[in-house]
């Protein structure tokens, strides 16, 4: 017996939706009749690993505000379209931010440990004279996030070693010229399952079909509505608690981007802008659960989580992505 998707009609014969029903109770393992409940039991395959100190950055590097405080002192709250100056050096920082991704996407292997691949990410951004702008964001201790297979997003890099078959979001994001430049994809540790392919391939299209709507006088809400489609489409689940934000001076800002579609949510997109998005999509329920470390959130049911990103610029036509092409490191493996 197979369980029954979020939208069908419970297995108890309630009339219910499943969602509405015994969703949360099978997912802990609690009422599943005999034949499904083994189904639901899922075993983490990551824990947490040995973290090891924070890179020193050289001296005549840029930094951030929060660089050696930890807190982030930029206004957050507030939406400002770029000037002409500003388009120029995000452009530079999202090409760096790039060239840092795909030096470590070139690395990803069975038996590397993702603390290695931290350090490749930190040795490579400091080359380009910029800082890698998670390290001590909010006291985020190292220059990436890697989130391995059930991890959402803000996988600390650590000792654990990647093993075949696992998937892993690299997140990549740079300070320089006096901006951020952020992205992410999602790649497979060897020969991976089918079922992980089709997750990754999915947050991929929902990455750029979203991107495709970008462009003066569009309502924000239209990204979550197609991506919403989609995943619904396939039987996945879209992760609320994390979205999408503004980016340039400032790490995060407005507009917040959501990946999930809001009636209600008028807020229009103007040339100028700069943005990211960066659907999570998981293979089983949308819910996340924060480890103790205040970081790293993993699938609550423990099936595995995959997701893209691109900082993007509205333009007077369209979007121009700032942070690479429409060609990702999965499709080449």
């Amino acid at each position: 017996m197979k369980l029954p998707k979020r939208n069908d009609l419970c297995w108890c014969n309630s009339g219910k939706k499943y969602k509405k029903c015994h969703l949360h109770s099978d997912e802990l393992g609690e009422t599943a009749p005999p034949g499904l409940q083994k189904e639901m039991v899922r075993k983490p395959t990551v824990a947490a690993g040995r973290i090891s100190p924070m890179n020193p950055v050289p001296d005549h590097i840029g930094r951030p505000e929060y660089a050696d405080t930890g807190a982030p002192t930029s206004a957050r709250s507030s939406c400002k379209k770029v000037n002409p100056d500003q388009i120029e050096r995000m452009r530079k920082a999202g090409k760096i931010a790039r060239e840092v991704l795909d030096t470590v996407l070139a690395n990803v292997r069975p038996g590397i440990t993702t603390d290695a691949l931290d350090r490749i990410a930190h040795s490579r951004t400091v080359e380009l004279d910029a800082y890698p702008s998670p390290l001590n964001y909010m006291g985020f201790p190292k220059s990436i996030c890697t989130s391995v297979n059930e991890v959402v997003v803000h996988g600390i890099p650590d000792s654990r070693e990647l093993v075949a078959g696992d998937i892993v979001n690299c997140d990549v994001t740079v300070y320089a010229f006096g901006m951020h430049g952020d992205c992410s994809e999602t790649v497979f540790v060897g020969e991976v399952d089918e079922d992980s392919k089709k997750l990754v391939q999915v947050t991929w299209e929902c990455l750029m079909k979203s991107i495709d709507l970008v462009r003066p006088g569009q309502h924000f809400n239209a990204i979550g509505k197609v991506i919403e489609d989609l995943v619904r489409e396939h039987g996945f689940s879209i992760v609320r608690e994390f979205t999408g934000h503004g980016i340039g001076e400032s790490f995060h800002m407005a507009p917040y981007v959501a990946h999930f579609y809001e009636p209600n949510n008028a807020t229009i997109m103007e040339e100028g802008m700069t943005f990211t998005i960066e659907p999570m999509i998981n293979a089983g329920c949308a819910e996340c659960v924060v480890w103790p470390d205040k970081w790293t959130a993993v699938t609550r049911d423990l099936a595995r989580s995959a997701q893209f990103e691109h900082t993007l610029l509205v333009t007077a036509d369209g979007v121009e992505i700032l942070t690479g092409g429409r060609q990702p490191w999965f499709m080449k493996q």
